[in-house]
């Protein structure tokens, strides 16, 4: 009998003998490779030499190689058995198809249980073809009229929280149509980690955590915009990684295609009517307005609207009510709809006043003027008292009458300049001007500043000292303008620049989403804090909670959420570890693996970061599912961390970790299922799930 003996090189045999203090780690790939290269071609002459078989071709070993990651690649032995075999060979489509399946099958399920509005469910102005501004971009609503169109949904029905669906409104469909965006993200969720270069046993805890999140599951079952929005968070991320697998290709087809396709879903990512929150002009452009009927130019005698200019500007207004402090006079605001509490008259200071029908005498650049609200009779008048919310700036108020009032009610016109000529008139809608206070030398603005409930939350009016040409929030043109002695403009002379208006419309977005602010006087059980979204502090009640009626209840999955809160901790303490190591010559990874560990680790954390920390700047009302984008990241950073403790770990005891934690998943899930998919028994039989004094999950 012939022995043969096979030397078994591993890791330690090539460390530098300078380093003693590595462990783990190779000298080089190559060094490796070659040497093993050799090795095994030495081997293989030796034995075809001295027991050559007839009929059969001498193949050398092939060389065993390592992927770009520095990972292993393991050469895969056929099992004899034809059910393991196909497993082997398609697993790569059986199991993403599997998951897609259960995907699709939660998010439908009992899907039109509750057979009212639940929560912000609504429909689309779009489909009764109303401009429609909301703080959100306008895809999610787009989508949203699509579906209720493919439903034959008319426009009719409003969608009050609560309400019944009429027989005519097949919500069934909406909901489904939109549940598809959400069942999407867990097939997302898997080609993702596959990308990133993460285990299978790591890629298959991220789906199950997608899968069996209890927030994500309920959010996605009903006619909101989240599921479309975590659908392109998602597939931006993914895109995001595919580009990055083509790094070593700039500028191929691929490169190329990866590129625009992550701008595109990046673009996806990021509205009842409220066409006064866009300029005037643009709304000019509307079908069904009448400014063609404005006059053009404004002239003594003239009743208007005037339209503040900065980002998110109202329409000046006032009313009976009275500020509770400071001169007490009556508020002048700003507003967004229109309101006869909007018009004003522009007129000559008292002594040079004389009423005439007939002729017509137009109002010029340093004129000085007086505003004279339609409504209650009054001037607007600003002095020397502080305004309500900007104590620093001076209160505007309305004041006296046509016989009483002072030289306080007086202001110069000042024109900055018109859209389409260079006129030292007023032209409505297109002439900028600021009214300067002629005795304070300061300036009439509206800065989006939101007065308090007394103030019905509209925003503040004051008068700036400071004289800043360029402030957009001291910039004013005239709206609507009425005037019977003068002829309409007609709609050719009222035109307006896409890209103005494209660049507005985000802007104003943004300025109204930032004053979606808390009211103080009211308290909101719904809001939470973002500090309490990580250790899911807090959930919702979306709909009402009597005994009889179906029930859900926004929370996410504990297991899921805990753990990957976690791993946001243990990632930022590895990383310290490891960077105080390597300064000290420790090598603990091949520089492809230090490369790759870094890679995954940024975008994990730092996705988080970028879709977590805004809402502690923002000045808006917070919700837990504003949550919701950054905790897919926390979910890839659990999977990517579990899997780099459990690398060097044989099999058994992969298996076992891996085991341990899609059983915690699925029986949690388990658990707190009917959360997400609706129970309509009374909600004191779940205090057992009331895992924390925070959750009103039960009363």
């Amino acid at each position: 009998m012939i022995s043969i003996r096979f030397d078994v090189w591993q890791d330690d045999d090539y460390n530098d003998d300078n380093d003693n203090r590595s462990s783990n780690s190779l000298q080089s790939n190559n060094d490796f490779l070659e040497m093993d290269t050799l090795k095994r071609r030495h081997l293989t002459t030796a034995i075809n030499q001295q027991f050559p078989k007839a009929g059969y071709e001498q193949v050398p070993f092939d060389p065993i190689d390592f992927d770009e990651n520095g990972k292993l690649y393991k050469p895969i032995r056929s099992p004899k058995n034809k059910v393991l075999a196909i497993w082997k060979q398609h697993n790569d489509i059986i199991i993403p198809a599997f998951f897609t399946l259960l995907s699709f099958w939660t998010r439908y399920y009992l899907i039109s249980y509750s057979k009212f509005v639940v929560w912000d469910e609504f429909g689309s102005h779009y489909l009764k073809r109303e401009f429609y501004f909301d703080v959100h971009p306008p895809l999610g609503k787009m989508l949203v009229g699509l579906a209720g169109f493919l439903a034959g949904y008319n426009g009719s029905f409003e969608f009050g929280s609560g309400e019944a669906y009429p027989a005519d409104v097949n919500y069934a469909f909406m909901r489904i149509f939109l549940a598809s965006f959400g069942a999407w993200m867990v097939p997302l969720a898997y080609f993702t980690s596959l990308e990133l270069d993460l285990s299978q046993h790591a890629v298959i805890l991220t789906t199950l955590m997608v899968l069996l999140d209890t927030a994500y599951l309920c959010i996605s079952r009903f006619i909101l915009l989240d599921s479309m929005l975590l659908f392109f968070t998602f597939t931006t991320v993914f895109f995001l990684t595919k580009f990055h697998s083509q790094r070593n290709d700039p500028f191929s087809l691929d490169w190329w295609l990866w590129l625009i396709l992550t701008g595109v879903s990046i673009g996806c990512v990021t509205s009842g009517p409220g066409d006064a929150q866009m300029s005037s002009l643009f709304q000019a452009s509307l079908r069904g307005n009448n400014f063609y009927e404005n006059p053009i130019k404004v002239a003594y005698g003239s009743r208007f609207t005037l339209k503040n200019m900065g980002y998110g500007g109202g329409l000046l207004h006032s009313h009976v009510q009275t500020y509770p402090s400071g001169s007490k006079q009556q508020q002048v605001t700003c507003y967004h709809h229109r309101d006869a509490n909007n018009e004003w008259f522009i007129k000559k200071p008292r002594e040079l006043h004389v009423e005439n029908d007939t002729e017509i005498e137009f109002v010029k650049h340093n004129d000085v003027v007086r505003l004279f609200h339609a409504q209650t009779s009054r001037n607007l008048h600003s002095h020397q008292v502080a305004a309500p919310v900007t104590k620093s700036l001076y209160e505007v108020s309305c004041y006296g009458n046509e016989q009483i009032g002072d030289k306080n009610d007086h202001w110069v016109v000042e024109v900055i300049d018109d859209l389409f000529e260079k006129t030292n008139n007023i032209h409505s809608l297109t002439t900028r001007i600021r009214f300067r206070h002629q005795v304070l030398g300061c300036y009439l603005k509206a800065a989006n500043a939101i007065l308090p409930q007394w103030g019905f939350k509209q925003i503040e009016v004051t008068c700036d000292k400071n004289d800043n040409p360029s402030d957009s929030h001291t910039h004013w043109n005239v709206e609507h303008h009425w005037n019977d002695k003068l002829p309409s403009g007609g709609s050719s002379h009222y035109r307006t620049l896409f890209l103005h208006d494209f660049w507005h419309l985000n802007v104003a977005m943004y300025t109204s989403n930032n004053a979606l602010v808390p009211d103080p006087d009211k308290e909101d059980i719904l809001a939470s804090h973002p500090l309490q979204w990580p250790i899911l502090q807090v959930g919702i009640r979306i709909c009402g909670w009597d005994d009889n009626a179906v029930k859900y209840y926004l929370l996410g999955n504990p297991a899921v959420w805990w753990s990957g809160t976690a791993s946001l901790v243990i990632f930022v303490l590895l990383f310290a570890w490891y960077l105080i190591r390597r300064r000290r010559q420790y090598r603990d990874f091949t520089q492809a693996q230090w490369f790759h560990f870094l890679y995954v680790g940024k975008l994990c954390f730092i996705g988080w970061l970028l879709h977590y920390l805004p809402f502690y700047i923002m000045g808006r009302v917070t919700y837990l599912h504003h949550y919701f984008p950054a905790l897919y990241f926390t979910i890839l950073m659990c999977a990517f961390v579990l899997d780099h403790f459990t690398s060097t770990c044989n099999s058994i005891i992969k298996h076992i970790v891996f085991g341990i934690s899609y059983f915690m998943v699925i029986s949690v899930f388990l658990y707190f299922k009917d959360i997400a998919f609706g129970f309509d028994y009374p909600s004191s039989e779940l205090n057992g799930r009331k895992w924390l004094s925070t959750w009103n999950l039960a009363d």
